[in-house]
């Protein structure tokens, strides 16, 4: 097990603090240096009564249909770190340790959850409710990393958006809490941080943590104060001060600036993780004018382009985004796991490696390029600007 979970960071802006009436959602994703993520998309569909869906690690019941997705996510596994759907639902995951080991069991991973809320829910808080019964029915456990040698298990959290609210989902094995956000800035990374404002929680949820000795009734009830490992559960809103500095303006822009922030910790590089891809999503509250999701596909967002996707008839799927398929060759599905890494990069990753390396070794012809690809992220930054505040 590594020591830590991944510092990954989840931020949302509403009213009054996010521009034009924009609900703004942003995730960078700090996963293991080497690891490839791809943006995919999966439209809508009808499924056959009794038919089965193969999640990560287990197979589980489908639903009548699904919701149509856009996905960030490890090239390797089934779910996905971020994303999407076509109702302006936004979901993202987070590794979390708590005092309860994560099991190695193979069950349904964060990951997994992310999408299956995706698919199945037209709200916020449907997602919620579609992850809070899958772990119940299902639990959570499995290798959360592409590693033959090693179970690294967490339990998860997540950050769950819509046009009109979000919701802060943290678990430790099948119990939860949520709270619900609808004003200003919050952030979430890889600790614990609901405290004692909880909108939401499993049935059994006080009764479990008293039968284990870990709250004896008669204080408050604080989620990270009892499943914490330590008491630094609330240090962890890196990046959420350079949002409220905006005041009412954070935008798409302000978002893509403070993921890019090295200094602060929200872009993580370090030895043994990297923020391996990250999005920007742009939800207006009315419900007239359409959602715009932007993705990096690459990793260090510092050197990365946010591009954008909307929703709209006939998706044209985008190869050079996409992984190689391994099938059931694939050795992360194979047993025993993960016994050899395959190539997973994409072409749009390549060319990312390229570019880095003209940066590194020719330093002018590199901070051309930058600058090239910045000025057409502007473009395409101030042409989504106007498809969502034309009258």
């Amino acid at each position: 097990r590594m020591a830590a979970a991944p510092p990954s960071y989840c931020f949302v802006a509403f009213p009054p603090c996010s521009k034009d009436g924009l609900v703004v959602f942003g995730k960078n994703s700090a996963r293991p240096r080497d690891e490839v993520q791809e943006v995919v998309y999966f439209a809508a569909a009808a499924h056959d009564p009794g038919s089965k869906v193969e999640c990560t690690y287990i197979e589980i019941e489908q639903v009548p249909k699904t919701h149509a997705v856009v996905l960030s996510r490890p090239s390797w596994l089934w779910g996905a770190e971020m994303g999407a759907n076509e109702h302006g639902v936004c979901v993202a995951n987070e590794a979390v340790l708590t005092r309860e080991p994560a099991s190695e069991s193979e069950a349904l991973i964060g990951m997994d959850l992310v999408r299956l809320g995706l698919e199945r829910g037209a709200t916020a808080k449907e997602a919620l409710d579609v992850i809070v019964a899958l772990l119940e029915e299902h639990g959570q456990g499995g290798n959360y990393y592409e590693d033959g040698s090693s179970c690294h298990t967490f339990q998860s959290a997540f950050l769950i958006v819509d046009r009109n609210e979000a919701w802060i989902l943290e678990t430790s094995g099948k119990y939860w809490a949520a709270e619900k956000i609808t004003e200003g800035v919050k952030c979430i990374c890889n600790q614990l941080s609901l405290t004692t404002k909880i909108d939401a929680e499993h049935p059994e949820l006080r009764n479990y943590v008293r039968s284990q000795g870990w709250w004896n009734g008669d204080s408050d009830f604080n989620f990270s104060e009892v499943f914490s490992l330590a008491d630094d559960h609330l240090a962890c809103c890196s990046g959420r001060e350079s949002l409220e500095k905006q005041g009412g303006d954070v935008s798409a822009q302000a978002m893509i600036d403070v993921l890019r922030d090295k200094d602060s910790g929200v872009c993580v590089d370090s030895e043994s993780f990297l923020t391996t891809a990250s999005i920007v999503s742009v939800l207006p509250q009315d419900p007239s004018f359409p959602c715009v999701h932007y993705f990096t596909g690459t990793p260090d967002p510092s050197r990365s382009i946010f591009k954008p996707f909307i929703f709209v008839d006939d998706v044209k799927l985008v190869p050079k985004v996409q992984s190689p398929s391994f099938g059931n060759d694939d050795p992360a599905k194979k047993i025993p796991r993960f016994q050899e890494k395959p190539d997973r990069r994409h072409e749009l990753y390549k060319a990312h490696e390229w570019a880095r390396s003209l940066l590194e070794s020719d330093q002018d012809k590199g901070e051309k390029l930058m600058r090239i690809m910045l000025d057409l992220e502007k473009q395409g930054l101030e042409a989504m600007e106007d498809i969502l505040t034309r009258t």
